[in-house]
């Protein structure tokens, strides 16, 4: 009964940590995000990160996208086997969505 769930663990993380689709498109969101940062625009990823990752108790937190049309940041986060997605505005700071438990 350990092996499925250590199996599905596995694969959960290896899709997380896959490389994306399209890398010139995420090399475009983090000069994007890089931009809009320097400007003044968005928050820093860490103050993001100091906001959101506290109020997660008991996940584990796995890393981010950003979205540069939009200034959302989607933080992901695994509990108890279920991805947790948390979409946070960053331009403000406030959390705008969230999927999972």
């Amino acid at each position: 009964m350990k092996m499925p769930v250590a199996l599905a663990f596995s694969l959960l993380f290896a899709a997380a940590s896959a490389p994306p689709a399209d890398a010139g498109e995420q090399r475009r969101d983090q000069r994007e995000a890089f931009d809009a940062r320097r400007q003044g625009r968005i928050l820093p990823l860490r103050e993001i990160e100091q906001r959101v990752v506290p109020s997660m108790p008991g996940s584990q937190y796995l890393g981010f996208d950003f979205e540069a049309e939009t200034a959302i940041y989607t933080l992901k986060f695994v509990r108890d086997g279920v991805v947790i997605w948390v979409e946070v505005d960053g331009r403000s700071g406030q959390v705008v969505g969230r999927t999972g438990r």
